[in-house]
C-alpha cells in the first residue's frame, strides 16, 4: 500500500515536472539570478537527474555520492534536458514499482567516500519523501521563478497560473 501510494504521487508529479521542463525555451537556458545560482539549464538538468537517484535510494541501503557518476548530456538545448528526464523517469518508475512496502522501513544512508552519513540515517520511506519528492518540488519552485524572471509563461501544476485566461 505504501509503494502504491508513492507511485500515484510519483506519476502525477512526473507529469507536472514534464510540463515545467517542456516550458523552458532555449533562450532561457543561460539565465541565472546571481553568480551563486545555477543557470536555468543546470537547474533543469539537476531536476532531470534527481530521477536517476531512485534506483540507488530504493534498492541500496547506502548511497555513496563519491562513487556516483552521472552523464547529464548536452544541456545546451532544452529538448536534450527533456529527453534525459524522460529516460530517467522511466528508470525511476521501474525502481519504484520494484520496491516493496517492507523495504520502505529499512534504514538508508547517504555517504561520500566514507562510512559517515551525510544526513541522519532514516527509514527509506522518509528518504523518498524528503530526498526525492520534496527535493524535486523545491527545485521546480525555483525553476518557476527562473521562467517568470525571463518573461516566460509558467504551466499550471496545481491549477491555473497568472498566464491562464479565466
Amino acid at each position: 500500500m505504501i509503494v502504491q501510494s508513492l507511485l500515484g504521487e510519483f506519476l502525477h508529479e512526473a507529469e507536472n515536472t514534464r510540463k515545467l521542463l517542456n516550458a523552458i525555451p532555449d533562450s532561457a537556458l543561460d539565465y541565472r539570478p546571481s553568480e551563486k545560482n545555477w543557470s536555468t539549464g543546470q537547474l533543469a538538468s539537476h531536476i532531470a537527474e534527481v530521477y536517476n537517484w531512485y534506483h540507488g535510494t530504493l534498492h541500496q541501503d547506502v548511497f555513496d555520492m563519491a562513487a556516483y557518476k552521472y552523464d547529464k548530456g548536452d544541456i545546451s538545448k532544452a529538448a536534450n534536458i527533456v529527453a534525459k528526464f524522460e529516460e530517467n523517469v522511466k528508470l525511476a518508475q521501474a525502481a519504484l514499482e520494484a520496491a516493496t512496502d517492507d523495504s520502505m522501513f529499512v534504514n538508508w544512508k547517504m555517504v561520500a567516500g566514507s562510512d559517515d552519513p551525510i544526513f541522519p540515517v532514516m527509514p527509506r520511506v522518509q528518504v523518498v519523501r524528503g530526498f526525492l519528492f520534496n527535493h524535486m518540488y523545491h527545485h521546480r519552485g525555483e525553476l518557476v521563478v527562473y521562467l517568470r524572471s525571463t518573461g516566460n509563461k509558467v504551466p499550471g501544476l496545481y491549477g491555473p497560473t497568472a498566464d491562464d485566461k479565466f
